[in-house]
C-alpha cells in the first residue's frame, strides 16, 4: 500500500509555532467580515457592479445599461453592497451616484481581476 505523502506520518504538534499562529488568526468575527467581502465578489452581478465602479462613479441609470440588468435589479444589489460598506451613495437632485467605499476595495478588486485573467 502506497503513503500518502500529503499527511504527517507521525502526530506531532509544532507547539510554539501554533501559538504565534494562534495569536495572529485573532477575532473570528473579523474572519466573517473577510468572508462576507467574499461573499459579495462571489456574485458576477456584484462583482460587475464593483468594477464599474472602480472607474467611475455611476447612478443607478449607468450601471442597469452598462450591465444590461433593471435598475429594481441593480438597486437590490446596490443595497446589498452598501449594507456591507463596500460602495457609499450620494444624492443629485433625483439621481443616486454610487462609488466605492474605500481604497482597499479597489486594490482588492484590482488584485482578483489580474489573478482571474492569469491562464
Amino acid at each position: 500500500m502506497k503513503k500518502d505523502s500529503t499527511v504527517c506520518e507521525e502526530f506531532r504538534v509544532h507547539r510554539g509555532t501554533v501559538a504565534k499562529v494562534k495569536k495572529m488568526l485573532g477575532d473570528d468575527a473579523l474572519f466573517a467580515r473577510l468572508a462576507e467581502f467574499y461573499k459579495a465578489l462571489g456574485d458576477p452581478t456584484r462583482a460587475k457592479i464593483l468594477y464599474a465602479l472602480s472607474a467611475y462613479e455611476l447612478c443607478v441609470c449607468d450601471i442597469a445599461e452598462i450591465i444590461g440588468m433593471s435598475d429594481s435589479v441593480v438597486s437590490h444589489q446596490l443595497r446589498i453592497l452598501r449594507n456591507m460598506r463596500l460602495v457609499k451613495h450620494r444624492k443629485e437632485g433625483r439621481s443616486a451616484f454610487y462609488s466605492l467605499d474605500d481604497r482597499h476595495i479597489e486594490v482588492l478588486l484590482m488584485q482578483g481581476m489580474e489573478h482571474a485573467k492569469e491562464r
